[in-house]
């Protein structure tokens, strides 16, 4: 058995040699018959080889671009969490106490480093911050807050009605002197038996929400601080935070006026830690400093330049956007001034060449009353008497008789108010007024000397008008003090009146009845002239992402409200099916 086994393989095996000697030959026969006899012929058909050859060859190509093309389409160039946004700023950091800032600086840091009760959001109206929910009785003289929950100090503390409780009562103490204390000062605050706030105010104030942006210091750092020297203790140099960012360091350069104050991301923001890392606020004294710091590129951004800056700096390396504000300018007449009468501020806004203005003025918005359609819509609007030069002529030299009536003009040297004020000082010229205009930066000093004691006969100027209408601090004779935003020094007990009570009702229909009462004094008198409401011109490095463009703000300070998005650092990402 086993032997006939043997015999049959071995079979097999010399079978299989011979076949593969005959494929071998028969290989090689074929090769020879149809590779090398054929090699002659080539030449007949070389162009045929060079149209295949390149037909593959484009065909490989057409693979390799395919894939790039793919490979971009399901990848995008993003901004990514990291790095540091950097903003230039005009005026000294004298405290980051939130409660005495006073200059631009001081108050981009204030917005930076502390949250508010409430914030506006980019529609212009005032909504919530660190509360949860606010509501206001019926008659608008109690409204009640309730914090949201699991907020927390940058030292991890918890921030709680204890903290809020504090610094509404710093605030209304009259040793303190804050900015925030003029809607608070008679206000009650205490907390109820559900653990909320509850604000009680003397009268019914419809807009009092706008009265509670102001930012929340914490209790058990300051709690037993002496109210009189709190702008001089250590939290004013090195604060405990509850906004975006947390303190980090100041540094002062010693061949510069630049200040540049660190902040890092705070990982306890109630509404999240930001994409940046950190946040650096560079400080200078003008805003020559600021065009230098932009066109050398050590800032990333500014809110400090304006539209006429535009051909100083570098062109290619920055966008520029413009924001509209709830802001408006205006020639304000001192009416408390003896030759500042009536019949003289009827006959220079008959004599101001408004068009005029308003086209230098370019990109901004006509403004012709104190109040905007954003804050809110009336029935009707009173008449305002339109330009007539020679009539105003006539005004004045009956007024002025034999001699000259001379006029002393204030304005800042910002934006467009320098040449419109030549404007209107030429205008007034040519009515037969003599006109010396002073010009001053914005600062604390300007504000001292030049607004407190109303040391003007006219003040061209631009004020902030707020998310809701409440004229009270600009025209009602309570406010034509020193401490005041009477900027004309205006009074009129009827007008008064009317702005009490368009502040006390809640009732949509009978407030504008009021507001439209108000606006015929006001055109009659003349207490101001509305020239237009002004933009935020924001010139940003290229490269990074600030706040949108198609947004209504109703401070310059407000472009932070989505300070969580912005970002400088970019990577490529596949897109998510």
């Amino acid at each position: 058995m086993a032997s006939s086994i043997k015999k049959r393989g071995q079979k097999i095996i010399r079978k299989f040699s011979r076949v593969s000697i005959k494929a071998s030959e028969e290989g090689k026969e074929h090769i020879k018959e149809n590779l090398f006899q054929r090699l002659s012929h080539i030449g007949n058909i070389k162009l045929l080889i060079f149209e295949w050859g390149l037909l593959i060859f484009a065909l490989i190509m057409l693979s390799v671009a395919q894939a790039f093309w793919f490979g971009d389409s399901y990848a995008e160039n993003t901004f990514v969490s990291g790095g540091t946004y950097t903003e230039a700023t005009i005026g000294n950091v004298n405290s980051l106490n939130p409660l005495f800032a006073t200059t631009d600086s001081e108050k981009v840091l204030s917005k930076l480093l502390f949250a508010t009760l409430i914030t506006n959001d980019y529609s212009g109206h005032a909504n919530i911050g660190l509360a949860e929910s606010i509501k206001a009785s019926n008659d608008g003289k109690v409204w009640t807050i309730k914090l949201r929950d699991n907020l927390k100090w940058s030292d991890g503390e918890p921030i709680t009605n204890a903290d809020v409780l504090f610094t509404t009562n710093i605030i209304k103490n009259s040793a303190v002197n804050t900015i925030y204390d003029a809607n608070l000062s008679s206000v009650k605050v205490a907390e109820n038996e559900e653990g909320e706030i509850v604000f009680t105010l003397p009268a019914p104030y419809a807009d009092f929400i706008s009265a509670l942006n102001i930012p929340i210091i914490p209790e058990h750092i300051l709690g037993d601080a002496d109210p009189k020297t709190l702008i001089e203790n250590g939290f004013s140099t090195s604060p405990i935070t509850s906004g975006a960012f947390s303190f980090n360091a100041i540094q002062t350069t010693s061949a510069s006026d630049e200040t540049i104050v660190y902040l890092s991301a705070n990982p306890n923001y109630y509404l999240g830690s930001p994409m940046l890392n950190s946040f650096a606020v560079h400080t200078y004294t003008d805003r020559d400093g600021v065009l230098g710091a932009i066109n050398s590129g050590s800032v990333t951004a500014t809110a400090e330049l304006s539209e006429t800056d535009a051909d100083k700096i570098s062109a290619g390396q920055y966008y520029q956007k413009n924001s509209s504000l709830n802001s408006g300018a205006f020639v304000f007449f001192n009416t408390a001034k003896p030759n500042m009468k009536k019949a003289l501020r009827l006959a220079i806004r008959q004599g101001i060449n408004l068009a005029r203005i308003r086209e230098q003025a370019e990109g901004t918005v006509a403004l012709d009353y104190p109040l905007t359609e954003s804050q809110i819509k009336l029935s009707s609007y009173p008449a305002i008497p339109s330009y007539d030069q020679e009539a105003a002529k006539a005004k004045v030299a009956e007024l002025s008789g034999d001699t000259p009536i001379h006029l002393e003009i204030a304005t800042i040297n910002s934006g467009y108010l320098p040449i419109i004020t030549e404007s209107i000082k030429e205008d007034l010229e040519s009515l037969g007024l003599e006109v010396n205009v002073s010009y001053y930066e914005e600062n604390q000093e300007f504000i001292t000397n030049i607004i407190s004691k109303k040391d003007y006969d006219i003040l061209i100027y631009e004020t902030e008008l707020g998310a809701d209408p409440d004229l009270l601090p600009y025209y009602h004779s309570s406010q034509a003090s020193s401490s005041g935003l009477n900027l004309s020094n205006y009074k009129n007990n009827l007008v008064d009146d009317l702005l009490i009570g368009a502040r006390e009702t809640t009732e949509e229909e009978l407030r504008v009845k009021k507001y439209e009462s108000f606006l015929e004094y006001w055109v009659n008198d003349v207490p101001a002239v509305a020239l237009y409401q002004p933009n935020l011109t924001y010139y940003y490095n290229k490269n990074v992402r600030s706040f949108g463009n198609d947004v209504r703000l109703v401070t310059a300070l407000d472009r932070f409200t989505d300070i969580t998005n912005w970002a400088v650092s970019t990577a490529t990402k596949n897109k998510t099916p």
